[in-house]
């Protein structure tokens, strides 16, 4: 906790090969602070990568360095980030599209595993629903235990969430601790995803869900009424309509999907808009907050400065105050644009993901490990 003080403690033997950093809290308690760091770690990239793909908790473990592919746009040839969920509830694959925010956890949760020499570690998981050992793969969600690399159980997640939570001390309207499951995120996910614009059919595909009313069901609204009201609904409409209204989606509404993130591409980077959303600020992509500028443009956007400054101090000059205060708001935008690129640069130098082809994929192979 903050402001809290710790005493060094050392640590001999096993302890100390394992490289642990104990230390006493001032109740006394032997604390290993390395420990409480991973789970701290790994329960912020559970929680990102959980509310940023909507996967349930045991699809998110076995995400391996080999789930992230990449897909080109026919029209544009622009190189899409997918992630591949594996088989699980529905024994279905499934292909999420990385996000920007998506791409910084997955980088920054590479980089923490990756070794020195820039490969991932492959660990075997043990699947307690099959009741057998996986084979070895680059699994995302690992870390180093007892000496070893180990996958990262559910368990050590949910654990990590209840010590965020409790040292938060974050409390619901009854005024008790709040909680939560690896699978409430999973329902947030649905609840943003439908209030943005996503279709409903659209969102039952990137869940997995066999039945409409499941994903639907996941959708928060509040009052509790509305929940109600809505679900009854859902039921009177499906027993007068055809079910061939709750289908998977046509080519044509896929393609116009794709197209979507066509349309996002912009000459300074990339607009963040939700799937079927209008532009609000009628294309000023200048001043509005959803634009992900591309460092890469950094020359276009100091130029576009420089130009707003000039026009600025011209339309003062000439007394044009209405048209000064506009430009004003403008260059205020792109400074603000420049702030944001040069964070970003100190944040964190760029990771390359090492996005496998399939060849290399397919080629590879491995052995179960031998238990004795």
């Amino acid at each position: 906790m903050l402001g809290e003080t710790f005493t060094r403690c050392g640590v001999t033997g096993r302890t100390a090969r394992d490289g642990s950093k104990r230390a006493i809290d001032c109740n006394g308690r032997r604390i290993d602070l390395q420990l409480a760091e991973n789970r701290a770690f790994w329960a912020w990239a559970a929680v990102e990568f959980l509310r940023h793909t909507g996967v349930r908790i045991e699809e998110m473990l076995e995400v391996s360095h080999h789930s992230i592919t990449q897909y080109r746009l026919p029209v544009t040839g622009d190189l899409i980030p997918l992630l591949q969920i594996a088989p699980s509830k529905t024994d279905e694959e499934r292909l999420l599209v990385v996000s920007p925010e998506l791409a910084d956890v997955l980088s920054t949760i590479v980089c923490r595993v990756r070794e020195g020499t820039g490969a991932i570690p492959v660990v075997a998981s043990y699947d307690y629903h099959e009741k057998v050992w996986n084979p070895p793969l680059p699994l995302l969600f690992q870390w180093r235990s007892g000496g070893e690399r180990r996958p990262i159980s559910g368990a050590s997640i949910r654990k990590g969430l209840t010590e965020i939570l409790l040292d938060l001390g974050i409390n619901d309207v009854a005024g008790e601790l709040m909680t939560y499951e690896p699978h409430d995120f999973r329902r947030i996910f649905t609840t943003e995803a439908i209030e943005n614009g996503m279709p409903p059919h659209i969102a039952q595909l990137l869940l997995g869900h066999k039945d409409i009313n499941t994903t639907m069901g996941y959708k928060a609204v509040y009052p509790q009424e509305a929940i109600n009201g809505h679900r009854a609904f859902i039921a009177r409409r499906r027993s007068l309509r055809p079910s061939a209204e709750y289908r998977i989606p046509t080519d044509d509404e896929w393609s116009e999907f794709l197209g979507h993130f066509e349309r996002r591409k912009v000459a300074l980077g990339e607009c963040g808009r939700a799937y079927g959303t209008d532009c609000q600020h009628e294309h000023s992509c200048i001043r509005c907050p959803l634009l992900r500028v591309d460092p890469a443009q950094r020359p276009r956007l100091e130029e576009i400065r420089d130009n707003l400054t000039a026009r600025s101090a011209e339309a003062e000059h000439e007394g044009w105050h209405g048209e000064a205060e506009g430009l004003r708001v403008s260059l205020a935008a792109a400074e603000e644009k420049l702030t944001q690129l040069d964070e970003r640069a100190r944040r964190a130098t760029t990771i390359t993901l090492g996005i496998p082809s399939f060849r290399e994929i397919a080629g590879r192979t491995a052995t179960a490990p031998r238990r004795s």
